[in-house]
């Protein structure tokens, strides 16, 4: 078994979230290296492009969350052997990335900036994400958005919703996901209640 440690912010949210829920799902080994947001300028300068999550993979780096989440999802047994779900897979987790790229900028920003560009997504593209996911989720069934189970992308989707439903974004009503596509909520609610995502966040309890 390879020797992995993951590399990311000590909050039960973000890019690396999903790839640490993988892992313990699928009762993967990996060293949870968790640091604080006052830590961050100095573990920037050991990444490839001052960003995190890394992975370390027996010693080599490796970046990009969404390579990561696959990579943890096969190795969890929660990525899709069919290639045309591992394609509706991989959307779904775009998707969100791409969701989280638009939200991304306004964490640099401070007061009316930061307002007047969160509302304008809140206004904006930020419901269409929401209500295409929803349409996804429908469309597959209604509980999983690939496969007929489990798989990456809807732990994707779930550290996402979670996240927008927190309160912690300014300016970003928590009953958004709520009023503009519910289904995402049930969703939610649906990952949470699985014993090993349970089982997982008891031990931060």
């Amino acid at each position: 078994m390879s020797q992995l440690k993951l590399t990311y912010f000590d909050v039960h949210g973000g890019r690396g979230e999903p790839v640490r829920l993988a892992l313990a799902i699928g009762g993967i080994a990996f060293e949870d290296h968790r640091f604080s947001f006052a830590e961050f300028p100095e573990v920037r300068k050991t990444t490839p492009f001052g960003q995190v999550p890394t992975l370390e993979v027996d010693g080599v780096t490796v970046t990009q969350c969404d390579a990561m989440l696959r990579y943890a999802g096969k190795l969890a047994g929660l990525y899709p052997n069919d290639a045309f779900q591992a394609l509706l897979c991989d959307e779904v987790m775009y998707v969100v990335e791409e969701s989280i790229v638009r939200l991304g900028p306004t964490f640099r920003m401070t007061g009316e900036e930061q307002k007047a560009a969160r509302l304008a997504l809140v206004n904006g593209p930020m419901p269409v994400y929401l209500q295409w996911l929803e349409k996804q989720l429908l469309a597959h069934g209604g509980e999983y958005f690939a496969d007929n189970r489990l798989t990456v992308a809807d732990l994707k989707v779930f550290v996402d919703i979670r996240g927008l439903n927190s309160g912690r974004l300014d300016h970003v009503p928590t009953d958004l996901v709520e009023k503009v596509a519910p289904a995402l909520n049930a969703h939610l609610q649906r990952i949470s209640s699985l014993p090993t995502v349970q089982a997982y966040y008891a031990k931060f309890a």
